[in-house]
């Protein structure tokens, strides 16, 4: 029986033995590729950053308090809003605000919060590479220099 690390490897290979053309992968073999770009991804500088910040956070007693408050404070919002109680709502909005302001002022929080924006764009910059190639690939192997006009 063969190994299966094998095979997935050999699927371009039989591709082309075939009379595919070069390159010609499979589902299988993109999503081997997708795991790899993932683990590298996880190794990344922005990734450590962003799981060091979220550890402290995860350990800071006053930030866990003030997350817990929000979430309560929310929901006691969307209650009295339901309730069509304007002034609770508004009241409660207010400390909302207070508590948020209080969470958005810890350095920690905001070391998180940039890595959640780093690793974002890091992200959409994968994606927009990964979008342009295909659709560059895709108008020239049709020999379409433009998506056309209309369709009649």
């Amino acid at each position: 029986m063969n190994d299966p690390r094998q095979e997935e490897a050999e699927f371009p290979a039989q591709y082309a033995e075939a009379g595919a053309p070069a390159g010609l992968w499979n589902r299988s073999d993109i999503q081997v590729k997708t795991r790899e770009l993932a683990g590298m991804l996880t190794s990344s500088e922005e990734v450590r950053i962003f799981q060091q910040a979220e550890r402290q956070i995860q350990g800071h007693e006053r930030i866990q308090t003030l997350i817990t408050t929000i979430k309560k404070k929310q929901k006691e919002v969307v209650a009295f809003e339901a309730m069509k109680n304007a002034k609770m709502a508004a009241l409660i909005e207010a400390e909302l605000s207070e508590l948020q302001e209080e969470l958005d002022g810890i350095p920690i929080v905001g070391d998180y919060q940039e890595g959640q924006v780093e690793i974002n764009g890091l992200l959409q910059m994968i994606v927009s590479a990964i979008h342009s190639t295909v659709s560059e690939k895709i108008a020239v192997e049709k020999g379409a220099d433009s998506p056309p006009s209309s369709c009649g």
